[in-house]
Protein backbone atom coordinates (compact mmCIF):
# COMPACT_ATOMS: atom_id res chain seq x y z
CA UNK A 1 0.00 0.00 0.00
CA UNK A 2 1.58 3.45 -1.09
CA UNK A 3 2.26 6.50 1.55
CA UNK A 4 0.85 9.68 0.73
CA UNK A 5 1.76 12.56 2.70
CA UNK A 6 -1.29 15.22 2.93
CA UNK A 7 -0.13 19.05 3.44
CA UNK A 8 -3.11 20.58 4.95
CA UNK A 9 -2.82 24.38 3.99
CA UNK A 10 -6.67 25.60 5.28
CA UNK A 11 -9.28 26.88 2.11
CA UNK A 12 -13.06 26.46 2.21
CA UNK A 13 -12.74 22.90 2.44
CA UNK A 14 -11.47 23.49 6.13
CA UNK A 15 -13.79 26.22 7.14
CA UNK A 16 -16.98 26.64 9.25
CA UNK A 17 -19.05 29.09 9.71
CA UNK A 18 -17.41 31.50 12.59
CA UNK A 19 -18.89 31.46 16.10
CA UNK A 20 -21.54 34.25 15.56
CA UNK A 21 -22.24 33.82 12.39
CA UNK A 22 -21.13 37.30 11.27
CA UNK A 23 -18.14 37.12 10.13
CA UNK A 24 -18.84 34.41 7.44
CA UNK A 25 -16.19 31.14 7.01
CA UNK A 26 -13.21 30.53 7.85
CA UNK A 27 -10.88 27.85 7.93
CA UNK A 28 -11.11 25.67 11.24
CA UNK A 29 -10.44 21.88 10.49
CA UNK A 30 -7.14 20.68 10.20
CA UNK A 31 -6.09 17.99 8.08
CA UNK A 32 -6.58 15.17 9.98
CA UNK A 33 -10.36 16.18 10.65
CA UNK A 34 -10.51 16.36 6.96
CA UNK A 35 -8.95 13.24 6.29
CA UNK A 36 -10.90 11.49 9.25
CA UNK A 37 -14.26 12.53 7.48
CA UNK A 38 -13.82 10.34 4.79
CA UNK A 39 -13.14 6.80 5.90
CA UNK A 40 -12.92 5.31 2.58
CA UNK A 41 -9.44 6.60 2.05
CA UNK A 42 -8.18 4.32 4.66
CA UNK A 43 -8.88 1.76 1.66
CA UNK A 44 -6.44 3.21 -1.05
CA UNK A 45 -3.20 4.15 0.67
CA UNK A 46 -1.45 5.01 4.73
CA UNK A 47 -1.81 8.56 5.28
CA UNK A 48 0.26 10.98 7.40
CA UNK A 49 -0.35 14.61 7.44
CA UNK A 50 1.11 17.77 8.00
CA UNK A 51 -0.37 21.33 8.83
CA UNK A 52 2.09 24.38 7.55
CA UNK A 53 -0.46 27.03 7.62
CA UNK A 54 -4.76 27.03 7.90
CA UNK A 55 -5.39 30.16 5.43
CA UNK A 56 -8.03 31.50 2.94
CA UNK A 57 -6.50 31.28 0.15
CA UNK A 58 -6.89 34.71 -0.80
CA UNK A 59 -4.03 35.46 1.88
CA UNK A 60 -1.79 32.59 0.21
CA UNK A 61 1.85 34.33 -0.72
CA UNK A 62 4.69 33.15 -2.54
CA UNK A 63 5.92 33.16 0.72
CA UNK A 64 3.09 29.72 1.22
CA UNK A 65 4.61 28.56 -2.17
CA UNK A 66 7.82 27.85 -1.09
CA UNK A 67 6.85 26.86 2.31
CA UNK A 68 4.60 23.61 0.49
CA UNK A 69 7.75 23.10 -1.23
CA UNK A 70 9.80 22.52 1.46
CA UNK A 71 7.25 20.07 2.97
CA UNK A 72 7.69 18.14 -0.21
CA UNK A 73 11.70 18.49 -0.31
CA UNK A 74 11.54 17.57 3.43
CA UNK A 75 9.62 14.54 3.19
CA UNK A 76 9.75 12.97 -0.44
CA UNK A 77 12.22 9.82 0.12
CA UNK A 78 9.65 8.58 2.59
CA UNK A 79 6.50 8.96 0.61
CA UNK A 80 4.94 8.17 -2.91
CA UNK A 81 3.15 11.13 -3.54
CA UNK A 82 1.64 14.36 -2.05
CA UNK A 83 -1.92 16.30 -1.57
CA UNK A 84 -2.04 19.63 -0.72
CA UNK A 85 -5.61 20.40 0.18
CA UNK A 86 -5.74 24.38 -0.29
CA UNK A 87 -8.27 27.00 -1.03
CA UNK A 88 -9.97 27.39 -4.50
CA UNK A 89 -9.12 31.28 -5.37
CA UNK A 90 -5.65 30.77 -5.84
CA UNK A 91 -4.61 27.30 -6.04
CA UNK A 92 -4.21 27.52 -9.62
CA UNK A 93 -1.04 30.19 -8.81
CA UNK A 94 0.47 27.35 -6.33
CA UNK A 95 -0.34 24.33 -8.82
CA UNK A 96 1.70 26.28 -11.20
CA UNK A 97 4.14 27.68 -8.66
CA UNK A 98 5.19 23.98 -7.58
CA UNK A 99 5.58 23.05 -11.27
CA UNK A 100 8.39 25.54 -11.09
CA UNK A 101 9.67 24.77 -7.74
CA UNK A 102 9.74 20.99 -7.99
CA UNK A 103 10.81 20.18 -11.25
CA UNK A 104 10.43 16.71 -13.09
CA UNK A 105 8.86 14.92 -9.94
CA UNK A 106 8.59 11.51 -10.77
CA UNK A 107 6.19 11.28 -8.16
CA UNK A 108 2.53 13.01 -8.24
CA UNK A 109 1.93 16.22 -6.60
CA UNK A 110 -1.83 16.52 -6.12
CA UNK A 111 -3.68 19.97 -5.57
CA UNK A 112 -7.56 20.00 -4.49
CA UNK A 113 -10.44 21.56 -2.46
CA UNK A 114 -13.88 22.08 -2.48
CA UNK A 115 -15.88 24.90 -3.13
CA UNK A 116 -18.41 23.81 -0.24
CA UNK A 117 -16.82 23.38 3.14
CA UNK A 118 -16.37 19.91 4.21
CA UNK A 119 -19.32 20.23 6.94
CA UNK A 120 -22.23 21.11 4.42
CA UNK A 121 -24.85 19.30 3.78
CA UNK A 122 -23.98 18.88 0.12
CA UNK A 123 -20.39 19.29 0.01
CA UNK A 124 -18.02 18.27 -2.86
CA UNK A 125 -15.21 18.01 -0.41
CA UNK A 126 -15.39 14.57 -0.26
CA UNK A 127 -15.10 13.06 -3.84
CA UNK A 128 -12.69 15.70 -4.63
CA UNK A 129 -10.47 14.47 -1.53
CA UNK A 130 -10.94 10.61 -2.60
CA UNK A 131 -10.56 11.12 -5.92
CA UNK A 132 -7.49 13.07 -5.77
CA UNK A 133 -5.61 10.36 -3.36
CA UNK A 134 -6.76 8.04 -6.03
CA UNK A 135 -4.83 10.17 -8.64
CA UNK A 136 -2.32 10.25 -6.11
CA UNK A 137 -1.95 6.56 -5.70
CA UNK A 138 -2.01 5.86 -9.27
CA UNK A 139 1.15 4.08 -10.85
CA UNK A 140 1.31 6.65 -14.12
CA UNK A 141 0.79 9.58 -12.21
CA UNK A 142 3.69 12.16 -12.04
CA UNK A 143 4.67 16.17 -11.72
CA UNK A 144 2.02 18.49 -10.77
CA UNK A 145 -1.88 18.39 -10.94
CA UNK A 146 -5.33 19.56 -9.98
CA UNK A 147 -7.68 17.50 -9.41
CA UNK A 148 -10.90 18.69 -8.88
CA UNK A 149 -14.78 17.61 -10.12
CA UNK A 150 -13.39 14.59 -11.69
CA UNK A 151 -11.00 16.01 -13.72
CA UNK A 152 -7.20 16.21 -13.64
CA UNK A 153 -5.45 19.11 -15.15
CA UNK A 154 -1.80 19.71 -15.89
CA UNK A 155 -0.70 22.20 -12.77
CA UNK A 156 0.39 24.81 -15.01
CA UNK A 157 -3.20 24.67 -17.15
CA UNK A 158 -5.20 25.28 -14.34
CA UNK A 159 -7.37 28.11 -14.11
CA UNK A 160 -11.05 28.63 -11.95
CA UNK A 161 -13.46 29.36 -14.07
CA UNK A 162 -16.25 29.38 -12.10
CA UNK A 163 -16.89 30.93 -8.55
CA UNK A 164 -20.10 29.26 -6.90
CA UNK A 165 -20.33 25.21 -9.43
CA UNK A 166 -18.73 22.25 -8.31
CA UNK A 167 -16.69 22.41 -11.94
CA UNK A 168 -14.90 25.25 -10.58
CA UNK A 169 -11.48 24.39 -12.81
CA UNK A 170 -10.90 24.51 -16.75
CA UNK A 171 -7.90 23.36 -18.06
CA UNK A 172 -6.71 26.08 -20.68
CA UNK A 173 -4.96 25.21 -24.05
CA UNK A 174 -4.10 21.51 -23.24
CA UNK A 175 -5.92 18.54 -22.96
CA UNK A 176 -7.59 16.92 -19.09
CA UNK A 177 -4.31 14.47 -18.38
CA UNK A 178 -7.34 12.38 -16.82
CA UNK A 179 -10.79 11.91 -15.73
CA UNK A 180 -11.94 10.18 -12.83
CA UNK A 181 -15.47 8.71 -12.84
CA UNK A 182 -16.10 7.88 -9.17
CA UNK A 183 -13.05 5.51 -8.45
CA UNK A 184 -12.16 5.22 -11.66
CA UNK A 185 -9.27 6.80 -13.81
CA UNK A 186 -9.81 7.28 -17.51
CA UNK A 187 -6.93 8.21 -19.24
CA UNK A 188 -7.37 11.45 -21.84
CA UNK A 189 -4.98 11.30 -24.99
CA UNK A 190 -2.44 14.00 -25.39
CA UNK A 191 -2.83 15.23 -21.70
CA UNK A 192 1.02 14.45 -20.74
CA UNK A 193 0.49 12.03 -17.90
CA UNK A 194 3.99 10.51 -18.52
CA UNK A 195 6.42 13.91 -18.89
CA UNK A 196 10.56 12.15 -18.50
CA UNK A 197 12.48 12.95 -15.91
CA UNK A 198 14.68 11.50 -13.01
CA UNK A 199 14.17 9.57 -10.59
CA UNK A 200 14.53 12.66 -8.36
CA UNK A 201 12.89 15.91 -9.05
CA UNK A 202 14.54 19.55 -9.01
CA UNK A 203 13.95 21.81 -6.30
CA UNK A 204 14.48 25.38 -6.64
CA UNK A 205 14.24 27.72 -2.96
CA UNK A 206 14.00 31.21 -4.42
CA UNK A 207 11.15 33.56 -6.43
CA UNK A 208 10.77 37.41 -7.01
CA UNK A 209 7.84 38.58 -5.62
CA UNK A 210 8.31 41.75 -7.58
CA UNK A 211 6.04 41.00 -10.19
CA UNK A 212 2.85 42.56 -11.40
CA UNK A 213 -0.30 41.74 -13.76
CA UNK A 214 -0.96 44.85 -15.58
CA UNK A 215 -4.28 44.71 -18.38
CA UNK A 216 -4.50 47.25 -20.99
CA UNK A 217 -7.91 48.78 -21.06
CA UNK A 218 -8.70 51.59 -22.98
CA UNK A 219 -7.87 54.97 -22.00
CA UNK A 220 -4.42 53.41 -20.04
CA UNK A 221 -1.74 55.51 -20.21
CA UNK A 222 2.18 54.30 -20.42
CA UNK A 223 3.06 56.63 -17.93
CA UNK A 224 1.90 53.66 -15.71
CA UNK A 225 5.02 52.08 -16.26
CA UNK A 226 6.98 55.03 -14.32
CA UNK A 227 4.75 54.44 -11.33
CA UNK A 228 5.68 50.52 -11.38
CA UNK A 229 9.62 51.22 -11.77
CA UNK A 230 10.35 52.08 -7.76
CA UNK A 231 8.56 48.71 -7.09
CA UNK A 232 8.15 45.93 -9.56
CA UNK A 233 11.05 43.72 -11.21
CA UNK A 234 9.06 42.88 -14.35
CA UNK A 235 5.53 43.48 -15.80
CA UNK A 236 3.09 40.84 -16.81
CA UNK A 237 1.33 43.07 -20.03
CA UNK A 238 -2.03 41.83 -20.98
CA UNK A 239 -2.73 42.79 -24.35
CA UNK A 240 -5.91 43.19 -26.50
CA UNK A 241 -6.95 40.04 -28.56
CA UNK A 242 -4.09 38.24 -30.34
CA UNK A 243 -1.46 40.60 -29.17
CA UNK A 244 -2.60 44.22 -29.75
CA UNK A 245 -0.78 47.59 -27.81
CA UNK A 246 -2.09 51.06 -28.21
CA UNK A 247 -0.31 53.39 -30.01
CA UNK A 248 2.32 55.28 -27.62
CA UNK A 249 3.16 52.72 -25.27
CA UNK A 250 6.57 51.95 -27.51
CA UNK A 251 8.78 54.37 -25.85
CA UNK A 252 7.19 53.46 -22.39
CA UNK A 253 7.90 49.40 -22.85
CA UNK A 254 11.25 49.51 -25.09
CA UNK A 255 12.88 52.05 -21.72
CA UNK A 256 11.49 49.53 -19.54
CA UNK A 257 13.08 46.15 -20.59
CA UNK A 258 16.32 48.40 -21.52
CA UNK A 259 16.68 49.90 -18.13
CA UNK A 260 17.11 46.11 -16.91
CA UNK A 261 13.73 45.49 -15.97
CA UNK A 262 11.18 42.05 -17.47
CA UNK A 263 8.39 42.33 -19.83
CA UNK A 264 6.53 39.34 -20.59
CA UNK A 265 3.37 40.03 -22.96
CA UNK A 266 0.22 37.86 -23.44
CA UNK A 267 -3.12 38.23 -24.23
CA UNK A 268 -5.94 38.96 -21.67
CA UNK A 269 -8.42 36.14 -24.20
CA UNK A 270 -8.32 33.02 -21.74
CA UNK A 271 -7.94 31.01 -24.84
CA UNK A 272 -5.55 30.40 -27.94
CA UNK A 273 -2.81 32.88 -26.48
CA UNK A 274 -0.87 35.46 -28.81
CA UNK A 275 0.86 35.60 -32.11
CA UNK A 276 2.37 39.36 -32.26
CA UNK A 277 3.15 38.87 -35.98
CA UNK A 278 -0.33 39.11 -37.09
CA UNK A 279 -1.29 43.03 -36.44
CA UNK A 280 0.83 45.77 -37.41
CA UNK A 281 0.28 47.33 -33.52
CA UNK A 282 2.08 44.48 -32.43
CA UNK A 283 4.72 43.71 -34.55
CA UNK A 284 6.72 46.52 -33.00
CA UNK A 285 7.38 44.19 -30.25
CA UNK A 286 8.27 41.02 -31.48
CA UNK A 287 11.63 41.08 -32.29
CA UNK A 288 13.01 43.50 -29.59
CA UNK A 289 15.63 42.18 -27.26
CA UNK A 290 14.65 41.50 -23.71
CA UNK A 291 10.62 41.30 -24.23
CA UNK A 292 9.22 38.20 -23.72
CA UNK A 293 6.36 36.24 -24.82
CA UNK A 294 3.84 34.34 -23.14
CA UNK A 295 2.61 32.58 -25.86
CA UNK A 296 -0.76 30.36 -24.90
CA UNK A 297 0.59 30.32 -21.21
CA UNK A 298 -2.11 30.99 -18.56
CA UNK A 299 -1.76 34.17 -16.45
CA UNK A 300 -1.20 32.07 -13.47
CA UNK A 301 1.92 30.48 -14.86
CA UNK A 302 2.83 33.37 -16.35
CA UNK A 303 2.98 35.10 -12.87
CA UNK A 304 4.81 31.97 -10.94
CA UNK A 305 7.16 31.05 -13.76
CA UNK A 306 8.45 35.13 -14.23
CA UNK A 307 9.18 35.13 -10.75
CA UNK A 308 10.83 31.64 -10.59
CA UNK A 309 12.81 33.06 -13.36
CA UNK A 310 13.56 36.25 -11.64
CA UNK A 311 14.98 34.90 -8.72
CA UNK A 312 16.72 32.28 -10.43
CA UNK A 313 18.38 33.83 -13.12
CA UNK A 314 22.25 35.62 -13.18
CA UNK A 315 21.81 38.07 -16.72
CA UNK A 316 19.32 38.78 -18.85
CA UNK A 317 20.47 35.58 -20.91
CA UNK A 318 19.77 32.61 -18.58
CA UNK A 319 16.56 34.34 -17.35
CA UNK A 320 15.34 34.27 -21.72
CA UNK A 321 16.14 30.49 -22.38
CA UNK A 322 14.49 29.27 -19.11
CA UNK A 323 11.36 31.36 -19.55
CA UNK A 324 11.46 29.45 -22.69
CA UNK A 325 11.77 26.10 -21.89
CA UNK A 326 8.42 24.29 -21.74
CA UNK A 327 7.90 22.96 -18.00
CA UNK A 328 4.83 20.65 -16.87
CA UNK A 329 3.59 21.22 -20.32
CA UNK A 330 3.18 25.27 -19.59
CA UNK A 331 3.83 26.24 -23.22
CA UNK A 332 4.47 24.25 -26.43
CA UNK A 333 8.09 23.27 -26.97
Amino acid sequence: MKRILVIATGGTIASLPTEDGAGGLAPVLTGAELVARVPLVEDLCIIDVVQPMNIDSTNMHPSGWLAIAAEIERAYDDYDGFVVLHGTDTMAYTAAALSYLVQGSPKPIVLTGSQQPMSAPFTDAKLNLYQSLLWACDDAARDVHVVFDGKVIVGTRAHKQRTMSYNAFTSVNWPLAALIRGDRVVRELGGGLLTQGTDRPTFYHSLDERVVVLKLTPGLGPEVFNALAGTSSAVILETFGIGGIPDGFEDALFNWVDAGHTLVLTTQVPEEGLDLGIYEVGRAYAEHPGILLGDDMTVEALVAKTMWVCGVASGQRQLTKLFQLPINHDRLG
